[in-house]
């Protein structure tokens, strides 16, 4: 077995870790077993739906489409449900708009193997007057990390690059003004219709449990909406926990869904406290033109579970909702929005729930919880949100709770505890349940040390194939304990007690401060940013990460080290221009941007500039930040602010 590549012989070997519970999917050396059959193909799906675009006569007008799915995937773009020649890209350009336009629908066919799918159908208006809208319709960051899979890059960035991002012609161009903490990353969406003018519009919530819209040009405030009951406040920092501080309002990073509601829905949960003393959770569905309340807004987020846990009577675990908060950022996933919740601190008594809520209806359909019969297991990942594959599947790194290593046939837990492990949950049959899992042979010592995985979040890699031609679905995470996990999503490698050979890859000691964050994935590598370390790149190839990063920054991040995001100019071919972008903690926040292909080339930091000119401050109370890239300008949480960079006029 190789130092970075943990392996099991299949066949007799194999059958016989599965005995002892040790199933899981390797990468085996042996040149004489074949490889696993490679899965099923999977039919498209679309996690960005074209959009209404409004031009006036004579601009273009552009309409895209973001889908997944086995490849290879083929498009045909339709206008009023006919077919457009040439058309078969997943964006389609009318280079000149005309008057007739005005009303056209036009929708996308996206096919491969398995299956076919045709997207909503986008509505093109074009005005013989007025102010030209603002860029058309190319960055939309509409979920933490830019997509389900985490990646954190934006492959829509055309106007910064490598040579204009330096200190003479790119710093802070303004700030967005808002009432507490900004802990959630902001969002985005272009050429949103408000009234009669369209613009791109930045998304912020805070700890105050306010919500604002801003327009991203002029940096006015297009509007602000208080989401606290009649009476309420914000909750206090329940038990005396100072994780998150002074207030807890809105702390995870919200949810857009653009076809959701008339103009599109903001989905953010929201925490307060009443004058009684009673605690709520609320998901809250918001328009986001106007940021009023949707059909069936806000949802009282409480729940039961089968269980004899923490926290549970008469065989139901209880969710009791002064003991959690919503840390882990929301996953929208086929109609149904999905919360995760932690604790605050250690303080017992809680364990780990994921709770869904219909779209539509705002009523709750699906939960599950993966402590039921024991304790803790909190899901916070520092802020980073549950992924999820095209098929449906959720991923999540769990934290120290209660691991049941007595495991049944099929190598899962026989009383459903799953503390500290990178857990897979099904979605189908419109229920959620745990189908595949990884925790390492010494997860009880991990749990009782508190070096657990919990503390960081995940990312799905596209697929990936080895030098025998193997297509291999893997995930990347990482925790406390100083090493890189590599999952294969197929067969992740559950649990035996003496080893952790079914595990796909393990790089130990990768990430000496242990992560407080998430990666991010770029153009063949993988971001990783641990406390007190450098920000590293580990590149891929043939389907395995390198044991040590190619490239590294010079300096080193303090606590909590640092959450990447990545842009680049995908319509380039090759991709071009990738800046990978981090967020130094301290009195002082420094935002910097390295060149993606080497990180030891630091191409800007916000202390270079003289006098201060884009210095910003941050605090402890505002760690967990990843910074958010769309249409040349950057956004920056930080205290009761969002600052925003760009280049220099």
């Amino acid at each position: 077995m190789r130092s970075n590549a943990k392996s099991v012989i299949l066949g007799a070997i194999f059958a016989s870790v599965c005995a002892t519970g040790g199933c899981g999917g390797s990468k085996s050396t042996s040149t004489s077993t074949p490889p696993p059959t490679p899965p099923q193909s999977a039919a498209p799906t679309i996690s960005t739906q074209p959009i209404n675009v409004t031009v006036n006569v004579g601009q273009p007008a552009t309409f895209s489409v973001v889908a997944a799915g086995t490849s290879p995937l083929t498009y045909q773009w339709q206008r009023n449900s006919a077919n457009i020649s040439a058309a078969n890209s997943t964006s389609y350009t009318i280079p000149a708009t005309a008057a007739a336009d005005s009303g056209a629908t036009f929708d996308v066919v996206v096919s491969n193997s398995a299956g076919t799918l045709t997207s909503n159908p986008a509505t093109l208006t074009v005005s013989a007057s007025g102010p030209p809208p603002p860029p058309p319709a190319g960055a939309m960051v509409l979920t933490w990390h830019n997509d389900n899979a985490r990646t954190g890059q934006n492959l829509n960035e055309t106007t910064l690059t490598t040579a204009n991002v330096n200190s003479v012609t790119f710093g802070k161009i303004g700030t967005l003004t808002v009432q507490g903490n900004v802990d959630a990353e902001p969002l985005y969406v272009s050429s949103l219709a408000i009234g009669a003018t369209a613009h791109n519009v930045v998304f912020v919530v805070t700890e105050q449990d306010m919500a604002y819209a801003f327009d991203a040009s002029s940096l006015s405030q297009l509007w602000a909406v208080s989401v606290l009951g009649s009476g309420e406040t914000p909750s206090d920092q329940v038990n005396g926990c100072g994780q998150v501080a002074p207030v807890i309002g809105v702390t995870s990073t919200p949810v857009i869904d653009m076809s959701a509601g008339a103009h599109g829905t903001i989905f953010l949960v929201a925490m307060s406290k009443d004058g009684s003393g009673n605690y709520h959770q609320r998901l809250h569905a918001l328009d986001l033109t106007t940021g009023a309340e949707q059909t069936g807004s806000p949802a009282t987020i409480q729940a039961t579970f089968p269980g004899t846990g923490a926290n549970s009577s008469n065989g139901q675990v209880i969710f009791d909702p002064k003991q959690y908060k919503e840390r882990a950022s929301l996953l929208a996933l086929n109609g149904v929005i999905y919360t995760s919740w932690a604790s605050h601190c250690d303080d017992a008594p809680f364990t780990g729930w994921v709770i869904g809520y219909s779209e539509t209806t705002m009523q709750q359909a699906r939960v599950l919880n993966i402590t039921p019969n024991g304790s803790d297991g909190a899901i916070w990942m520092s802020g980073a949100g549950l992924n999820a594959d095209s098929s449906g599947n959720i991923y999540f790194l769990d934290a120290n709770g209660t691991f049941d290593n007595t495991l049944d046939a099929n190598g899962l837990p026989v009383s459903s505890d799953y503390g500290n492990a990178f857990i897979k949950v099904s979605t189908s049959g419109n229920t959620l349940a745990v189908t595949d899992y990884f925790t390492m042979s010494n997860t009880d010592l991990e749990s009782g040390d508190d070096v657990d995985l919990g503390s960081g979040g995940a990312v799905l890699l596209p697929d990936l194939e080895d030098a025998q031609g193997t297509t291999w679905h893997l995930a990347v995470g990482a925790g406390k304990d100083h090493n890189i996990y590599v999952v294969n999503r197929d067969m992740m490698g559950k649990f035996n007690a003496q080893n952790d050979n079914s595990l796909y890859q393990q790089i130990n000691d990768a990430l000496p401060g242990g992560i407080w964050a998430a990666p991010a994935y770029f153009n063949n590598a993988v971001y990783y940013g641990d406390v007190g370390g450098t920000l590293k790149a580990f590149p891929i190839a043939n389907a395995l990460l390198a044991a040590a990063p190619s490239s590294q920054s010079a300096i080193t991040f303090g606590y909590p080290g640092t959450d990447p995001s990545v842009s680049a100019n995908g319509t380039a071919s090759p991709v071009t221009n990738g800046i990978v972008w981090a967020i130094e903690n301290g009195g002082i926040g420094v935002l910097h941007a390295y060149d993606a292909t080497n990180l030891a080339n630091e191409l800007y930091n916000s202390n270079q500039a003289a006098a201060g000119r884009d210095q910003f401050p941050t605090d402890g109370n505002v760690k967990f930040v990843t910074p958010m890239i769309a249409n040349g300008r950057v956004f920056v949480g930080t205290p009761n602010a969002v600052v925003v960079f760009g280049l220099l006029q």
